[in-house]
This record gives C-alpha cells, structure tokens and sequence, in this order.
C-alpha cells in the first residue's frame, strides 16, 4: 500500500449451494485471483458460504413442523461454518499468503450460542493477525427470520487498512440508519455492503449511503443460478419447481464518495471486479460535510453502541481448596 490509494475487489461468484468445502474451494481461488491483481481487499457476498437460503420463500417457509422445513435446517447447520473449530483457517492462511484483507459473507453455527441456531455473519481477515471481527446480523429480514437468529452488536468494529478505516453492514442492515451511525462515529470512510445478489439491492442505496457518509462504498453480491444447486440438494424439486433464470443476479457495485459511480452496478456474470480508490477524496468531499465532525451535534444527539457478545448463560465458578 501506497500513500493514499489502495486497489479492492469484488468476487461477484456464485456458491456450490449449501457446500461449504466446495464453497471454500473457490473463495480460496478468488483470493489468491485478487491477489495476484494487487488488491489489498477482496469481499464476498452476504451469505455465500454456504448459501443464501432460497428455499424458504419457495417451499412454504413458514409451514409449521414441516419435514421439508426440517430437513432444510439440519443440512443447512451441517454446511455452515463454525468458526471455533478452524472452518475459515484456509481462507486466514490464503489471506496471508497473498497478503490481502478479506470481508466474507458467511452463515455462523455459533459455539457460544450452541452450533444449532444460525446467524449471517460478515467475517473480517486480516491479512497479519487474522480474524478480526465476526458481525452476526442485528436483524434478519422477512423471511430469513425463519431460519437465522438476530445477532448483537460485538461485530460493528471498523479496522484500519492503509489510509482508510473500513467496517461493514450485512444486505438490509445497510438501511438502519443507527448501525451506519455507529461505524461512521468510529471513523469508517471506506464501507463494505454485503447483499446475497440483486441489482434492486445496490442501484440506489449504495450512492446514498455514499453521499451521507461522505464515504467510499464497496456493494459486493453474489450469483445464484438454478445450476448452482447439487443434484445432492435436499427437496431440490421443490426448490427449482418456481425458479428460473437467475434467483440472484449480483448487481455489484463501487460507489465514490461524492456519491457517483466508480464502478457502476454488473449482473449476470462471475467475475472478478476491481478498483483503485484515493483517500485524498474522502477528505476532499468531508469539506462540507462530516457527519460525525463538524457536521454533528453531539451534545444535542447521542447513540450508544452495545458491543457486548450475547450468550444464553454466563458461568461463576468458586473452588474450594
């Protein structure tokens, strides 16, 4: 990293759905791809290992007791992640050998919350220490609320790399104005935007989130296509019976801190996508307006941030000798 500038990418790819070592397979490749392009960042949809769970609305989700419902979840927790037990230490070592940070989507059996309710985290690798933060999702929205748990705030860190400070939101958490509020009040200029694909998601809200935060804004999507799901895929006939063309068609996006396009949105393709962006506008375009600096009244308006780890139990122990 140079002064000012720093290059990102974006890996627009789909997963091999609800596969998590095929998954990791090609995240790994991207990354060393990125790497070998000079970026310092590589992100990667919400959700993409090991998928977006697309069944819900196309198999009667909300059906109570429902076989289908059940089969669903139980493979969905054997393909997770679980990060305590070292399912993302390959991407930890492939960021250090291609000296690149990583933000990754990815759906988390979380060990402190008994490995069998699901959150959608966004995991931050640093190419040197590793894992930095694990942000599980504030509020899943509409139909994923049947199959992930709300999260808490311990993820909504920022972290600096090279002249920017960059944090991140997953898909529609990008719209609570309070969990942007409370990255920007942390320093972030550069933003990560998760989204599990669709050009609906990013066209708008990545350029307004870019003009209110006076911030470079990095939309990254996944691709969901019918032929990305296993012939192994539990009740697949029930899941493709509504679905053609793309369930996801990526949408992928940079947008510049003036809120104008640096890379403008791309659907319908895999592909690596990657800009060169420069600090200097960050500062330039904080001029006028900083939303946590001279343009705020703290006095007047004050947010609090709870970064506590929620847990179902918390444990005291005295011995006796």
């Amino acid at each position: 990293m140079v002064g000012n500038n720093i290059k990102v990418g974006i890996a627009q790819i789909a997963p091999v759905w609800l596969n998590r070592d095929l998954t990791l397979k090609k995240i790994l490749k991207y990354t060393e791809l990125a790497g070998n392009e000079g970026c310092q960042l590589v992100t990667f949809g919400e959700a993409l290992l090991p998928g977006y769970p697309f069944w819900i609305e196309r198999t009667n989700g909300a059906e109570f007791n429902s076989k289908v419902q059940k089969d669903l979840h139980a493979h969905y927790i054997d393909q997770s992640v679980d990060i305590d037990a070292g399912d993302l230490d390959p991407l930890c070592e492939a960021a250090s050998k291609s000296n690149i940070a990583v933000y990754l989507g990815c759906i988390d059996k979380a060990a402190d919350r008994g490995r069998h309710s699901l959150y959608c985290t966004m995991v931050y690798i640093d190419p040197k220490k590793g894992i930095q933060s694990v942000h599980r999702k504030l509020m899943p929205t509409y139909e994923e609320r049947l199959t992930w748990a709300p999260g808490d705030g311990h993820g909504l860190r920022v972290h600096k790399l090279g002249a920017f400070t960059i944090g991140g939101l997953n898909c529609w958490e990008n719209w609570m104005p309070l969990a942007r509020a409370s990255l920007y009040a942390q320093g972030e200029d550069l933003h990560v935007a998760l989204w599990p694909g669709g050009i609906h998601n990013t066209s708008d809200i990545t350029r307004f989130i870019a003009r209110e935060s006076r911030s470079y804004i990095i939309s990254a999507s996944a691709i969901m296509r019918p032929k990305d799901f296993p012939q192994t895929t539990p009740h697949l006939d029930k899941i493709l019976s509504n679905s053609t063309g793309f369930l996801a068609n990526g949408g992928s996006c940079i947008a510049g801190p003036d809120g104008e396009w640096v890379v403008e949105p791309n659907i319908e393709e895999e592909k690596l996508i990657t800009a060169e962006i420069d600090h200097q506008r960050v500062r330039a375009e904080r001029q006028n307006f900083d939303p946590v600096g001279h343009y705020s009244r703290p006095d007047v308006l004050e947010l609090k941030l709870n970064r506590t780890r929620q847990t179902a139990i918390q444990i005291f122990e005295s011995f006796d000798k």
